[in-house]
């Protein structure tokens, strides 16, 4: 016995005459188009209102579009319900009803799990295949499209794989890698509250717990289909064949990435050179590593360079970095009173340090061409700052300072002599 439900199409085809199926689609297209613009409306309204509901925006539109449109087809079906058969309306309310909730769920989702992109993108992939099942339940379509989709198959050895079964498996492999995304993201949550562990540590949990409980949810999900695990180990081969090949830079990244974090020789927020490039580490992935230089472009690093290649790391058990400014003075300028304005504009510098060894030195180096080489040379506990603006804020305030007491900058100088010969000449 079927549902009234499940008759709704059957009614549609049979009993709606070409007039009142020509009504019902004006009324749902003009509901349509009504909700899509007085949603845009009553959106811009409330944003321009209510500040806060910016970040809200998406979730907002994706309520109030279902529910006008539910709300203005089930008013026209009141008001057509005693003159007209509606079963195309009939059909358009519960999948309204269906969507409406289905919206309220992944939003509710999206609250529990943070704004993580996967979860975005699965929970999408989620609702458009619920959806189209409720709307092929309640046409009475589902027997008919599992049937369908059933005969189309193929066998191999003593197992029968059809559409039906790879839909199903994917659905179900769908509604597993959520769940594990979401056990993933509760976790991770925890973790970060952790006192006490070590971020690079902390890091490599959370990834290693991410990826164990997605191959335990796909590992769960199959046989849930009637899938045998057993032939995953087909699945084994060709890709133990394929990092044999041509993958094995990939797995070497992967396998790079897990050392770097359990060693913790990197962690996010050291400033290391690696290959030529000076920069903050901002992120460690499971492929590569993220390294922000200080003009702002940021650096895709495979994880494999950072073990392969020599590191240098700024910041790995102290953050102090010294700096070194060379000047020269002239031969006739007091070369103590140089360094000690030299000395004070230093110290003086909110990022310079001045305690502990780490001292400002002011030192001759050599007596050039032109004038005596001297160099300062200080530290800054602040290295992902750069040195560019400390150096040139210390390079002015000395020319300022060597100006007002008359020390010379000396700059190249040549002089040339002529000397006058006077020739005779015998007569």
């Amino acid at each position: 016995m079927h549902s009234p439900l499940e008759n709704l199409l059957t009614h549609l085809i049979h009993d709606s005459h070409q007039t009142e199926l020509v009504i019902q689609l004006a009324v749902i297209v003009t509901s349509v188009a009504i909700s899509f613009l007085a949603t845009r409306g009553l959106v811009a309204w409330l944003l321009s209102q209510y500040a806060a509901l910016r970040q809200e925006k998406r979730a907002i539109k994706a309520l109030v579009f279902p529910m006008m449109t539910l709300w203005l087809v089930a008013i026209a079906r009141e008001m057509l319900r005693s003159a007209h058969e509606l079963h195309l309306l009939n059909i358009v309310v519960p999948l309204l009803i269906a969507l409406l909730i289905i919206r309220v769920a992944m939003i509710l989702l999206h609250r529990l799990t943070g704004s993580r992109e996967a979860l975005r993108v699965w929970g999408r992939a989620i609702v458009w295949v619920v959806w189209l099942g409720f709307a092929l339940h309640i046409t009475g379509l589902l027997p008919m499209t599992a049937n369908l989709l059933d005969s189309v198959a193929f066998v191999s050895g003593n197992h029968r794989f059809s559409l039906l079964l790879l839909l199903e498996a994917i659905t179900v492999i769908t509604f597993a890698v959520v769940i594990a995304l979401w056990l993933s993201q509760v976790i991770e949550a925890r973790l970060m509250r952790t006192q006490g562990m070590d971020p690079s540590l902390r890091l490599a949990l959370i990834k290693f717990l991410r990826s164990a409980l997605l191959i335990v949810g796909v590992i769960i999900a199959l046989p849930a289909v009637g899938i045998d695990i057993t032939i995953l180990s087909v699945f084994g081969g060709a890709l133990g064949v394929g990092l044999g090949l041509g993958l094995q830079k990939i797995a070497s990244n992967y396998v790079s990435g897990f050392i770097i974090l359990l060693d913790r020789s990197i962690r996010p927020g050291d400033m290391i050179t690696v290959d030529g490039q000076y920069g903050e580490v901002r992120q460690i992935n499971t492929r590569y590593t993220l390294l922000r230089a200080l003009n702002g472009t940021e650096i895709i690093l495979p994880n494999e360079t950072l073990i392969t290649s020599t590191v240098i790391n700024h910041s790995f058990t102290q953050r102090e970095v010294r700096f070194e400014i060379p000047l020269q003075i002239s031969y006739d300028s007091d070369i103590e009173q140089a360094r000690t304005l030299m000395h004070n504009i230093a110290i003086q510098h909110p990022r310079v340090l001045n305690r502990d060894t780490y001292t400002v030195e002011t030192n001759l180096t050599g007596f050039g061409d032109n004038g005596i080489n001297l160099v300062l040379r200080g530290w800054i506990a602040d290295p992902e700052a750069g040195q560019a603006n400390l150096i040139s804020d210390i390079y002015l305030s000395i020319l300022h300072a060597f100006n007002t007491e008359g020390i010379e900058i000396p700059y190249p100088r040549r002089d040339i002599r002529y000397m006058k010969t006077e020739r005779t000449s015998k007569q």
